[in-house]
């Protein structure tokens, strides 16, 4: 046979196949088949399967998510395999392919040991803020089915969120199933505390309840609507009692309540049917009483009067909404006659009369004084006197006709 040799190998004549590397020659098979440049072929065809395998592995380390362990594990394979292998070809490049990778791969397993850090200080974060929220339910939350409900959610948000390094998890866990210790706890007393609450409702609602049925039967229609008024008030400030009871005793009271109102709302009902018929009678009566206005005769006017008002108060009381219209009407027809009357009593007053009388006769005579008195001014040409005595003379003019109609009221 006789000998081929390439860049990267050789074939000598008796068939043994060589590979250079930076190390030397190195057998990698015998050929006898053919000739020598066939065996080169074949052990090239090897050397670029390797070259394959580990353009492969440099794309998925460069574009998939390929854990850096298993990356490392296919490198350190195909490192054993290219020191070894019976192939030709630039094996040494092939190692330093390797070594490249394996510095991609420290690199890929920097960032994801960063990635995992950063990942385990936002899920510690996450927990205590889990821990931190179920702490402050456990001690401040008094909406009971709400808090219990977080709860539970707060569990699902813990077990959802990512683990973080054993003794900080446990520690936190501890301190989130000791929150809801502490809020069950509380929840439990705060209810055998409203259970207390609630009996004592209870009792003192059975209490309201004999007391309105007692008084259901009352006529004392006043009084009675005021106690049952003061019964609603105590009962709000009673609490609740449990639901059950609660339901059965709120019954029993309104049964009692309603029992005196409609029996106090027919009674009104009746009492305001006489009412309106009291109040038509009183039109009537009113209707009468005005014919004697303008009062012409004091005396009849009064004992027509008299009479009338002892009908009004014989009619009996109207309907509320109406009282202060008819009392009005009558109190102007009232008011009239008192006023005829007090116009008669100082027409026919003797003393009232002999006053004005004397009223009259005085500032007559001094009307005639002041007269004479302007008239001697004039003739002694006594110009201030003479406005004196002329002002003085409308003054008491004045006052004479202001007199002589008031005596004449008493003709």
């Amino acid at each position: 046979m006789s000998s081929a040799t390439d860049p990267w190998g050789r074939v000598d004549e008796d068939g043994t196949v060589y590979v250079r590397t930076a190390d030397g020659e190195r057998v990698v098979g015998s050929w006898q088949a053919g000739a020598p440049e066939e065996a080169l072929a074949y052990f090239k065809r090897k050397f670029d399967a390797l070259v394959t395998e580990i353009g492969l592995l440099e794309q998925r380390v460069r574009t998939t998510d390929i854990q850096p362990s298993q990356a490392q594990q296919s490198i350190d394979r195909l490192r054993e395999a290219v020191a070894v292998a019976n192939a030709v070809g630039d094996l040494d490049a092939l190692a330093r392919r390797l070594d490249n990778l394996t510095e991609l791969v420290g690199r890929r397993r920097e960032e994801v040991r960063a990635q995992r850090e950063q990942q385990r200080i936002e899920a510690r974060e996450v927990k205590e803020r889990i821990v931190a929220e179920a702490e402050r339910i456990a001690a401040e939350e008094t909406h009971w089915k709400n808090g219990g409900e977080r709860l539970r959610q707060l569990v699902e948000e813990w077990k959802a969120a990512d683990r973080i390094d054993r003794p900080t998890e446990t520690a936190l866990w501890k301190r989130l199933s000791a929150a809801r210790n502490a809020f069950t706890k509380r929840r439990k007393a705060y209810f055998a505390t409203l259970d207390d609450q609630r009996e004592q409702s209870r009792k003192e609602k059975e209490r309201l309840v004999a007391e309105a049925e007692a008084m259901s039967g009352s006529t004392d229609w006043g009084e009675t609507a005021a106690a049952y008024r003061d019964l609603m008030r105590r009962w709000k400030m009673a609490g609740r009692a449990a639901r059950d009871a609660e339901e059965e005793l709120w019954a029993r009271f309104k049964a009692a309540q309603d029992t005196f109102f409609q029996a106090r709302n027919a009674a009104f009902a009746e009492r305001d049917a006489e009412f309106r018929e009291n109040a038509a009678e009183k039109e009537k009566i009113l209707a009468e009483a005005e014919r004697l206005l303008p009062v012409r005769d004091v005396r009849q006017a009064r004992q027509a009067l008299r009479v009338i008002q002892e009908r009004w108060e014989a009619a009996g009381m109207v309907p509320r909404d109406q009282r202060d219209r008819l009392e009005g009407r009558l109190r102007k027809i009232e008011e009239a006659v008192r006023a005829a009357e007090e116009n008669e009593w100082r027409r026919t007053n003797p003393e009232a009369r002999a006053r004005a009388e004397a009223t009259v006769s005085q500032l007559r005579t001094s009307i005639e004084q002041l007269e004479k008195r302007l008239a001697q001014a004039r003739d002694a040409g006594r110009e201030k006197d003479v406005k004196e005595a002329e002002e003085a003379l409308t003054a008491r003019r004045a006052w004479l006709e202001e007199a002589e109609r008031t005596l004449a009221e008493f003709s």
